[in-house]
């Protein structure tokens, strides 16, 4: 069974008093993970699912007393798909404040939903993790780096779903299945959304503009919805973990651009998907985009499981000069180009270099990749 990156840190937080909220898009192995630190929780351990309709009416209005009495001697209390139940943030603060020797761990499929519920009640009384799909750094812990390289090419196409990774030789159907029920399920529950077939449009329109600056203006005459509409779809895709975007930097020169936003996939086997190509890396046209989505989602992963906050961005000017991905912490700032061919060289924009003077520049490529990830 794949390790994964963050069972250590969760494991560090089981003996306190807060609450552990584990966030992520279904079938990422949220459920996996726990069930490998089971031997690690407090006995005896008591698994509730949100899906099940007597636990969110048991949850959704609840006290002190009924959950002693439903819970018994139980010390850990899992409850699954936490996003489904009502006021499940209320209840996990009773929990914590008047049954103080069982330990809460929840996990929820949609950001939004389930922080939505959670953040007032649970203020200082949580910790909060993010699971993604399998990283290179996981697989390459798990069968080595040379192993690991080697396969670039299927990931790029295929990706890390946990699914996708232990079926080889069943990609394409697994995932056309992944991406119909797991994209639109949750988002149709819980916003209600009337045109799904807008939606698909929305998602296949930002999947052909990976690696570029989008305009909602445009994707919204491409997938007919309008502005306001094509924002609020957007969102919901980012909090549910589909997509996520990186803004423009821009302080320093007036021919920057200043409300500009690119969005990826955290998943490049979920783009290929939604467009429905699944040519090999040596034959696609868009192999540059690829690249430069697989690279910037795996630095998001990387810095998620590391518990490394800094800012990040893309640059551009008016003018079509750009840097691919840039990242800036504790005063420094660090910009790099994202380059499939191992021997491509790339010039960083003087305009850029003498804006941000003592800026670090470099070239991510499948031969220095594994020390972007490390």
């Amino acid at each position: 069974m794949i390790s994964r990156a963050i069972a250590n840190s969760i494991q560090k937080r089981l003996k306190d008093e807060k609450a552990i909220i584990l966030l992520g898009p279904r079938q990422v192995g949220k459920s996996t993970l726990l069930q490998q630190l089971s031997s690690k929780f407090a006995k005896p351990v008591m698994w509730w699912n949100g899906d099940d309709a007597d636990i969110r009416t048991i949850l959704s209005n609840t006290t002190a007393t009924s959950l002693r009495s439903l819970l018994g001697k139980s010390r850990t209390l899992i409850i699954d798909e936490a996003q489904r139940i009502e006021n499940i943030g209320l209840s996990i603060k009773l929990m914590i404040d008047q049954l103080k020797d069982v330990k809460v761990i929840a996990t929820g499929s949609s950001a939004f939903e389930l922080a939505n519920h959670i953040n007032e009640p649970l203020t200082g009384r949580k910790w909060e993790y993010h699971l993604f799909p399998f990283s290179f750094g996981e697989m390459v812990e798990e069968h080595g780096l040379l192993t690991e390289k080697r396969l670039l090419d299927h990931r790029l196409v295929y990706g890390y779903y946990p699914e996708i990774v232990n079926n080889p030789g069943e990609e394409e159907i697994r995932l056309k299945q992944l991406s119909d029920s797991y994209l639109y399920k949750d988002l149709l529950i819980w916003e209600k959304i009337q045109k799904p077939d807008k939606m698909e449009k929305l998602i296949q329109a930002l999947a052909f503009q990976v690696g570029n600056e989008v305009s909602y203006n445009e994707l919204g005459q491409l997938a007919g919805l309008d502005n306001q509409t094509t924002e609020k779809y957007i969102d919901l895709l980012e909090k549910a973990f589909i997509v996520f975007r990186l803004g423009s930097l821009s302080r320093n020169l007036r021919n920057e651009l200043k409300k500009s936003r690119k969005i990826y996939f955290y998943d490049n086997g979920i783009r290929n998907a939604v467009i429905n190509q699944f040519n090999p890396a040596v034959l696609r046209q868009d192999i540059g985009a690829l690249w430069e989505n697989f690279v910037i989602s795996e630095r998001v992963k990387f810095l998620a499981y590391k518990q490394i906050n800094c800012n990040q961005y893309f640059w551009r000017t008016h003018a079509q000069q750009e840097i691919d991905y840039i990242e800036e912490r504790n005063g420094l700032m660090n910009a790099y180009e994202m380059k499939w061919n191992p021997r491509a060289r790339a010039k960083f924009p003087k305009a850029f270099l003498d804006a941000y003077a003592g800026a670090e520049t470099g070239i991510i490529t499948p031969d220095n990749l594994n020390e972007f990830l490390s």
